[in-house]
């Protein structure tokens, strides 16, 4: 993060967009590089950044977006692979695993994963190859015990992977919990910008399967062009600062909202109610997260019209920005979502919490035919 510039003693990091490099008089490239589809400087430093947060990582591989790192792990397997996921996930992800998975030849089964018995249950010792978790898992933050299923995974031969979007390596390191391999869509959180779209893996060891994913993302051309990755290194350089920020402001959020007389329930799992609490405050450190829901009283039409009237919030998808942003997921989701119509998705930026809560409590009564502002 605080490496200076060799060449020039600069403080911020070069950013390289050439896209072709000259041979030596030999006909070899000593500098490492070739042709830009498969590697670049720039990348190179953003990876080395975030292997170095995930403190346990061999290596970092940087693509163009969350989706293109998720899928490059199910692509590396065998056809005829057995994969266990979890049914709250990234719904994209999970689509992505009930439509396109199947035509590779993989068995994909979709299980509780904060269920440890379930998960147990699931697996077929020499077929399953992989295991797929994601903690918090979007939209309604379940918890999984990663050291616990990273245990259950070996003891089967399987691989353990974890989408840890929603926590960040700032508060939670699944490869020093035994996990082999953790994603990130770092278009959330790691870069919180809201202006770049990336994704990356950190694995645990360079073994085959791990050089197999770095071949996929070279053969197709996945990895994520110089500028983004120059953006996300800056973005990197304020990340403790925001998701601890972010993190205290759920936390708050979540504290006001549970007895708020228009919120069914708030799920949260920095809440001591929050039946995955006592397993995310085990695993993960300095905060829960960025990320809340509520089940609004009054069923769908007062979800959506509660996120009609914000003036805060931003009324938009993605997550783990400086802004904060609301959404109405079983819109989104569509039939099959494991997301209740009642529910409203919250990603908590870094302003004042305070402003937060009372943008959203005046939407709240205003959308149960109050004026707004009535104290909750």
């Amino acid at each position: 993060m605080g490496r200076i510039d060799p060449v020039t003693r600069a403080v911020v990091a070069p950013l390289h967009v050439s896209t072709t490099f000259i041979r030596d008089p030999d006909n070899a490239y000593s500098s490492g590089f070739a042709y830009a589809r498969p590697d670049n400087a720039t990348v190179r430093e953003a990876e080395s950044v975030i292997a170095m947060l995930e403190e346990a990582a061999a290596g970092a591989l940087l693509f163009g977006s969350g989706m293109a790192a998720a899928t490059a792990v199910f692509t590396a397997l065998e056809p005829g692979d057995h994969v266990v996921a979890p049914k709250v996930m990234y719904w994209a992800l999970k689509r992505w695993l009930r439509e396109e998975a199947p035509r590779r030849t993989l068995t994909v089964e979709f299980v509780d994963a904060d269920d440890l018995d379930a998960l147990r249950a699931a697996m077929r010792p020499g077929r399953t190859k992989l295991v797929w978790i994601e903690t918090p898992g979007n939209p309604l933050w379940t918890i999984t015990d990663i050291a616990q299923a990273a245990d259950i995974a070996h003891a089967a031969g399987a691989r353990l992977a974890v989408d840890s979007t929603a926590a960040s390596p700032i508060h939670t390191r699944p490869l020093s919990l035994g996990a082999d391999i953790v994603m990130h869509s770092a278009t959330k959180i790691l870069n919180g910008h809201s202006d770049v779209v990336a994704g990356v893996l950190a694995g645990a060891k360079p073994d085959a399967f791990w050089a197999r994913i770095g071949a996929i993302r070279a053969g197709g051309g996945a990895i994520l062009g110089p500028f983004e990755a120059y953006l996300l290194m800056r973005s990197l350089r304020t990340l403790p600062l925001r998701a601890a920020a972010q993190a205290a402001s759920a936390l708050d959020l979540a504290q006001r909202l549970r007895g708020h007389a228009f919120v069914r329930s708030v799920l949260y799992p920095g809440l001591p109610e929050d039946p995955g609490h006592a397993v995310a405050a085990r695993q993960m450190q300095g905060g829960f997260g960025y990320m809340l829901s509520i089940r609004v009283a009054g069923g769908e039409a007062a979800a959506i019209a509660t996120a009609a009237g914000v003036r805060l919030w931003k009324r938009a998808t993605s997550l783990g920005g400086v802004e904060s942003l609301i959404e109405h997921r079983a819109s989104v989701e569509g039939p099959g979502t494991p997301c209740p119509p009642d529910l409203l998705r919250l990603s908590t930026g870094i302003e004042d919490p305070a402003d937060l809560f009372a943008d959203l409590d005046a939407a709240l009564w205003s959308a149960h035919g109050g004026a707004g502002n009535e104290p909750a």
